[in-house]
Parts: structure tokens; sequence; C-alpha cells
């Protein structure tokens, strides 16, 4: 049984970006990540030890968008999306995560930028 966890919004203020303002003085960034595992020992136990913890999974990618800076989003997209799978272990089998620079440096209105990256646990 797939079971899907989705986590929107989280903020982080961090200090990613191509500029030297933006590794100077930093922005927040926005994460959302969606982890779809098998979770069917977890909810037949009631055990949350059998599942991806969403508080673990927040502070885990909290913590690593706020340390070793880099230039593209996409590059924080893949190392973030790296976490999860780590973190979730064998039991993820697939997980997308989005990070938005809300404030990114465009001298245009915009609502958002974003890049998000996807992946599945290989077999073998």
């Amino acid at each position: 049984m797939t079971h899907k966890i989705k986590l929107e919004g989280l903020r982080v203020y961090g200090h990613h970006g191509v500029f030297e303002f933006e590794r100077a003085y930093g922005q927040w960034f926005v994460i959302d990540a969606t982890v779809w595992l098998d979770a069917s020992a977890a909810s037949a136990t009631d055990d949350i030890g059998a599942t991806l913890h969403y508080g673990s999974l927040a502070d885990a990618l909290v913590e690593n968008a706020k340390v070793n800076p880099v230039d593209l989003l996409e590059t924080l997209a893949d190392r973030l999306l790296a976490v999860v799978f780590e973190l979730g272990g064998e039991s993820v089998q697939k997980a997308k995560v989005t990070v938005h620079k809300p404030n990114a440096p465009i001298e245009h209105e915009f609502g958002d930028v974003s890049v998000t990256v996807k992946g599945k646990r290989r077999d073998g």
C-alpha cells in the first residue's frame, strides 16, 4: 500500500544565490516535499517509528537548507531530495521537492520562482 506525506510551505532563511548580496544577506526560501512510501507497518501498528516522521523530515530539510550555500535552486533541490531518501530509508518509493525563492532578484513583479525535482528509488 502506498501512502503520501506532503509537507508544504516550510520556511527557511538561507544564503543561496549567484549574487554576492544574496550570499551576504540571505533571504527566505520555501520548501515543499511530497513523499510516497509504504507505511503499511506504521498504519497496522500505529507506530510512528515505522514511518517517515514529518516533523523529523521538516527538521532535516531546514537544517540542510541553512548550510553550505549554493548558486542554483536546482542544486539545493537535488540536495534536499537526497535528504528525503536518506531519512526515509527503504520505505520511500518516490519523492518530489520544490524550492521556492519568493524574493528572487528579478526586476519585474512576479508571483513565484521555484524549481522542482522528482526521484524514485532504484531497485538493486
